[in-house]
């Protein structure tokens, strides 16, 4: 009797365990902060100023963080050197949930659905820090 219940404690000893890293990295992800970064080339290409207008808007969702929205910068022309956009936005969120959330906020969504046809390719790279 007495093995038999060291025994099952020491299984549940394993069992949870096993599960506090996952549980661990699970609330660990929701609380990291995010890169989300926006790269637009437009269908007129001299049309980045104007574009920059509309695109501004991004930066008051509420869940952003920070943002940044540029050009092209005129560096040394190189192989690993993409130059070819002509605007791009940085945006910072302090979760992955509060970028989630920027996926379906309503300015967002307006946003996309006015400019849309601006664009001929969008690229997006998001990573966490």
């Amino acid at each position: 009797m007495k093995s038999r219940r060291k025994f099952l404690q020491t299984l549940t000893v394993a069992g949870v365990a096993a599960t506090l890293p996952i549980q661990t990295m699970a609330n660990t992800q929701d609380s990291q902060k995010m890169i989300h970064q926006v790269f637009f080339w437009l269908a007129d290409k001299e049309g980045a100023e104007a574009f920059k207008k509309e695109a501004a808007v991004l930066g008051k969702c509420k869940t952003v963080a920070k943002f940044y929205m540029g050009t092209p910068a005129p560096t040394e022309r190189r192989d690993v050197v993409d130059h070819s956009f002509q605007v791009a936005c940085t945006l910072f969120f302090d979760s992955i949930e509060d970028q989630n959330y920027y996926q379906t906020d309503p300015m967002h969504l307006a946003f996309i659905e006015r400019n849309s046809t601006k664009w001929t390719q969008v690229k997006v790279y998001d990573f966490i820090i």
